[in-house]
C-alpha cells in the first residue's frame, strides 16, 4: 500500500505554480512522474503523490528538479491568473477515475503524434541523404569521365605528335640518303670526265685507261651498294648458368620447413593489420606507433586543434585499445567540442582501464572523475556529476579547484546558486 504524500507545499505568480514535495531518498532512476495539463503524479515506491490542478497548465515546458530528498516542480500555467487553490475542489472517487483516464488517453496521443513526427523526420532525412548520395555519385562519374575523356585526347595527341615525329625523322633519311647517292654520282661523272681527257692526250694508253675508268666506275658502284644495304647480322647463342641453392647443412638437420612457416605467419599477420586498418598504407613507421600518435595529439590539443587530435587519439587506440591515457585525453577533446556523452563514455572506459587503483596512477583517475563530472553537469544532472567530483576528492583531498566547484555544484542541487 503505497503512502500518500500530504506534507507538501506551493506557491505561485500569475504565471507559474512552484511545488516543493519531500521524498526520503529520491533519486532520478526511482521517481516515476507523470503530467498532463490537469494532472500531475508522483509515484516513488514507497511514496505517492497525486494532485487534480485547479486549472490547466503547460506540461510541455513544466520543469521537475530531483535532489536532495525532495521533487521541485515549476508549471507554467496556460493562462495568467492567480488560483484559489491547488486541486480541484469537490473531486470524487469517480471524477478522478475519469480525469486519471483521460490524462492517461491525452499521454498517449502525444506519444503516438511524437513517434509519427520523429518517423515521418526520419523518413525526410533519409530521403534527403540519398538525394544528396545521389547528387555526389553523380558529379563523380562526370568527373571521372571527364578525365578519361582528357587522357584518352591527352593520349591521342601524343600519338599523333609521335607519329609526326617518326614521319620527319625517316624523310629526314631519304633526303640525306638522296644527297648521298648525288655526290657519289657527281664523282663518278668527274672520273669519266677525267679518263676521257686523259684519253685524248695519249693515244696509246687511251685502252689502258678506259679500262681502268670502267674498274673504277664499277668500285664505285660497288661502294654505293654497300652502303645502301646492311650487313647481316651474326648468329650467335648466350649460355646462361644459374647458381645451385645449396643448405649448409644435411636435408634432415636443416630447418627450412619452420622458416617457410614463420614468414608466412608473418605474411598473414600483416596483411591482416594493413586489412583491419586501411589508413596504415600510406603512413611512415613511425607514424605506426601508438606512444607517436598520443604525442601528436597533444600537440593538436595545445593549439586548440580538437578534431585533428581526435582523430589523432582514434588511430592510436585502433593500433592498441589498452591505453588508459588515450581516452583520457580524447574525452578532455570531447568536453572541448560539447560531445558531452562521448566525453563520459571515454571517461568511463579510461577508469575501467586504470584498475587496481594505486598511486601511479591516482592522477588519471582523479582527471578521469573530474572530466566525466564536467561533461554531466553540463548535461544538467548535477547529482551524478557531484559524485564524481566528490570520487576525484577522495584522490586529492587537497585540491582546491575541485572543492570549489563541488561546492558550487551542491548549491545548485540546493537551488541557491543559478545554473551556469
Amino acid at each position: 500500500m503505497p503512502l500518500q504524500v500530504s506534507d507538501y507545499s506551493w506557491q505561485q505568480t500569475k504565471v507559474a505554480v512552484f511545488i516543493s514535495v519531500p521524498l526520503r531518498g529520491v533519486c532520478v532512476r526511482d521517481a516515476d512522474v507523470f503530467c498532463t495539463e490537469n494532472y500531475l503524479k508522483v509515484n516513488c515506491p514507497p511514496f505517492l503523490f497525486e494532485v487534480f490542478l485547479y486549472a490547466p497548465i503547460d506540461d510541455e515546458s513544466s520543469k521537475a528538479k530531483i535532489g536532495n530528498d525532495a521533487i521541485v516542480f515549476t508549471l507554467y500555467k496556460k493562462e495568467a491568473a492567480m488560483w484559489e487553490t491547488l486541486s480541484m475542489s469537490g473531486v470524487d472517487k469517480e471524477m478522478m477515475q475519469r480525469i486519471r483516464e483521460k490524462s492517461i488517453l491525452q499521454a498517449q496521443e502525444r506519444a503516438k503524434e511524437a513517434t509519427e513526427a520523429k518517423a515521418a523526420a526520419r523518413r525526410e532525412d533519409q530521403k534527403y541523404t540519398l538525394n544528396v548520395m545521389m547528387k555526389i555519385e553523380e558529379e563523380e562519374r562526370k568527373k571521372i569521365e571527364h578525365m578519361k575523356e582528357n587522357e584518352r585526347i591527352k593520349a591521342t595527341k601524343e600519338l599523333e605528335a609521335w607519329k609526326e615525329h617518326q614521319r620527319k625523322a625517316e624523310q629526314q633519311k631519304g633526303i640525306q640518303r638522296e644527297e648521298k647517292l648525288h655526290q657519289q654520282e657527281k664523282q663518278i661523272e668527274e672520273e669519266k670526265k677525267k679518263i676521257k681527257h686523259k684519253s685524248l692526250t695519249r693515244n696509246s694508253a687511251s685502252r689502258n685507261l678506259a679500262t681502268k675508268g670502267r674498274s673504277s666506275e664499277n668500285i664505285f658502284f660497288d661502294k654505293l651498294k654497300e652502303d645502301s644495304i646492311p650487313a647481316p647480322r651474326s648468329v650467335g647463342s648466350i649460355k646462361i648458368n644459374f647458381t645451385p641453392r645449396v643448405f649448409p647443412t644435411a636435408l634432415r638437420e636443416s630447418q627450412v620447413a619452420e622458416e617457410e612457416e614463420w614468414l608466412h605467419k608473418q605474411a598473414e599477420a600483416r596483411r591482416a593489420m594493413n586489412t583491419d586498418i586501411p589508413e596504415l598504407y600510406d603512413l611512415k613507421e613511425e607514424e605506426k606507433n601508438p606512444e607517436w600518435l598520443k604525442d601528436k595529439g597533444n600537440k593538436l590539443f595545445a593549439t586548440e586543434n580538437y578534431l585533428a587530435a581526435i582523430n589523432a587519439y582514434n588511430l592510436a587506440i585502433r593500433l592498441n585499445n589498452k591505453i588508459p591515457v588515450l581516452y583520457l585525453n580524447r574525452a578532455a577533446c570531447h568536453l572541448k567540442l560539447k560531445n558531452l556523452h562521448k566525453a563520459i563514455e571515454d571517461s568511463s572506459k579510461a577508469l575501467e582501464l586504470l584498475t587496481p587503483p594505486v598511486a601511479d596512477n591516482a592522477n588519471a583517475r582523479m582527471k578521469a572523475h573530474v572530466r566525466r563530472g564536467t561533461a554531466f553537469c553540463q548535461l544538467e544532472l548535477y547529482i551524478e556529476g557531484l559524485q564524481d567530483y566528490e570520487a576525484a576528492l577522495k584522490i586529492d583531498p587537497s585540491n582546491k579547484i575541485v572543492q570549489n566547484d563541488a561546492e558550487k555544484i551542491r548549491n545548485i542541487i540546493q537551488g541557491t546558486e543559478l545554473k551556469s
